[in-house]
Parts: C-alpha cells; sequence; structure tokens
C-alpha cells in the first residue's frame, strides 16, 4: 500500500508544479517555455530521490505500464500504481483550480475555451487529433525508453537515473509544449482536464491512449535493444 500511496504523492507533486508552472508563468515566452519544461523535469528529479526507493518513482501510467510489459511488476501493482496516480493528478488539478479561482488569475478566464488555462494538454497545436496521437506516441516512446534504460538493474544508470529521466523530460517538453503541452502521461492530463472542461475533456482520450501506446513501443524496444550480459 505504501507504494500506491507513493506514487500517488508523486503524481500530486509533478503536475501540481509542473502544471502550476505553465498557468501562473505561462508557455507564451521562450522563458515561460522554459521555465514550464524544466520545473515538469526538476519535479520528476525531486520525486525520484523521495519516493524512489519506496516505488520507484513511475509517477506516469505509461512509466508503469512499459514497466510492467517488461517484467520489472507485477499487474497487480501495475493496477494500483496506476490508481494511486490518477488519483494524484485528479487532487493536484482541484488545487490548481481552486488556486485559480481565489487568485483571480487570469487563467481562469480561459477554462473550456483554452486548455491550457489549467495546464491542460490540446490537440490545435498540433494540427488535430492525429497530429496530436502522433506526437504523443514519439515522445512517450523516447521518454519511456530513456527511463528503461536508466534504471536496468544491472545496466541501468543507478543513482543518477533519477537526473537522466528528469533531463529527458525537459528536452520533451521544449519540443512538445507548442504542440500538446506535453503530457506523455494520462494521469498528469487527467486531473486537469476533469476540471478545465470543454476541448480538453473532449480530447482527454488522446493523451491517455497515445502515451499508453508510446510506452509499450518502448517497452518492446528495449527488450530488442537491452544488453543480455
Amino acid at each position: 500500500m505504501k507504494k500506491y500511496i507513493a506514487e500517488c504523492v508523486g503524481t500530486f507533486v509533478l503536475t501540481f508544479l509542473g502544471c502550476g508552472t505553465a498557468m501562473f508563468v505561462g508557455c507564451g515566452t521562450p522563458a515561460g517555455l522554459l521555465a514550464t519544461a524544466v520545473a515538469f523535469g526538476l519535479a520528476v528529479v525531486a520525486m525520484a530521490y523521495t519516493i524512489g526507493e519506496i516505488s520507484g518513482c513511475h509517477i506516469n501510467p505509461a512509466i508503469t505500464l512499459g514497466v510492467a510489459l517488461s517484467g520489472r511488476m507485477s499487474w497487480k501493482d501495475a493496477c494500483g500504481y496506476w490508481i494511486g496516480q490518477v488519483i494524484g493528478g485528479i487532487i493536484a488539478g482541484a488545487l490548481l483550480l481552486l488556486f485559480a479561482k481565489v487568485m483571480v488569475h487570469p487563467g481562469v478566464a480561459f477554462l473550456g475555451a483554452n486548455p491550457a488555462g489549467l495546464g491542460a494538454n490540446g490537440v490545435a497545436g498540433a494540427g488535430g487529433v492525429w497530429g496530436a496521437c502522433l506526437v504523443e506516441v514519439v515522445a512517450t516512446f523516447i521518454f519511456v525508453l530513456v527511463v528503461l534504460g536508466a534504471t536496468d538493474a544491472k545496466f541501468g544508470a543507478g543513482k543518477p537515473a533519477g537526473l537522466a529521466i528528469g533531463l529527458c523530460l525537459i528536452l520533451i517538453h521544449l519540443v512538445c509544449i507548442n504542440l500538446t503541452g506535453t503530457s506523455v502521461n494520462p494521469a498528469r492530463s487527467i486531473g486537469p482536464a476533469i476540471f478545465a472542461g470543454g476541448a480538453a475533456l473532449k480530447d482527454l482520450w488522446v493523451f491517455i491512449c497515445a502515451p499508453l501506446v508510446g510506452g509499450a513501443l518502448a517497452a518492446l524496444a528495449w527488450k530488442g535493444i537491452a544488453p543480455k550480459e
């Protein structure tokens, strides 16, 4: 149970800090975009060194799927992780909405009309649903592949793995923020979308399905290229 709670807390921290930066700093300028990318990456690094020894710090259903498909965890634990991750994302989304309303932040006016108003994801920047699917599959594939390689029990990076993973997430955000808002994480998308409503909720399936496909492909790729000795 502690593992599942750790995943809930970790996903909450990632979603709250990452999406909160997108909300209150904004991504409309190069500086804001960089700040948001760094916030997501640093949140992963911080949680990796906080809960890594408890749950492995997946804090992302796509990573959990990749790990399960790689045979590194049971499907029972995977289900527990998914539940904890989604709950953590939802709590973060609710708190971000509360902050926006209490602080009368201009971003709250965009809820429903502009998914970015609550740090949610959108498809318009990628040219529509299928463009967004492609972006998220490719980005999640890269991210989960790095996770699987960096955390490999025999050939991984060991303790520095959290840093490698966080830096990779920063790079992915730099490329994808203006395209989809960068999900690569269904739980991070579910929480804000529920409270943003509108287009964010309508297109939420993209940011659930595409990252999971990317995670599954990464597991398959890692199985093919992982060192055997």
